[in-house]
């Protein structure tokens, strides 16, 4: 399930981008569900654990992946951490939902985050509740973002 808490939050991680430099793992980078979200994410294709194309930058280290990404990748890889979801953009809702969908996640948002039409399952940490769409969502998040 996903938990989010927005606004102020101790023991998060905001700063993903160092985070994901110091402690990422070769075989993270290897794995289909990260080789996907590069690839939905960034339109950047894993070669191996080191190298990654991108048809922007050309040969990139896993270090130079979008700030998203990364957040994405350690939030699958550490879920036990709170993560900052604000370094995402709207574009991986879609993978925090499927993370959550396997894991219990709890992330850390400073704005309010698309996460589409469909229907899903969000405990709002702030308040307890439970909410199944944007329309429930959108007047409890406003209060604290």
């Amino acid at each position: 399930m996903l938990h989010i808490f927005y606004g102020e939050m101790a023991d998060v991680i905001y700063n993903t981008s160092v985070y994901f430099k110091n402690v990422y793992e070769d075989e993270w980078i290897t794995d289909s569900f990260t080789k996907e979200m590069i690839m939905d994410i960034d339109k950047s294709r894993v070669l191996d654990n080191a190298v990654i194309d991108s048809p922007v930058m050309g040969k990139i280290a896993p270090t130079s992946l979008s700030g998203g990404v990364k957040t994405l990748i350690l939030m699958n890889y550490e879920p036990e951490k709170v993560f900052n979801a604000s370094a995402c953009g709207d574009n991986c809702a879609k993978w925090i939902l499927k993370i959550a969908q396997e894991k219990e996640l709890t992330i850390n948002l400073r704005h309010i985050m698309d996460f589409g039409k469909g229907s899903f399952t969000i405990h709002i940490l702030n308040t307890g509740e439970i909410v199944h769409n944007m329309k429930e969502l959108i007047p409890i998040a406003g209060l604290y973002v």
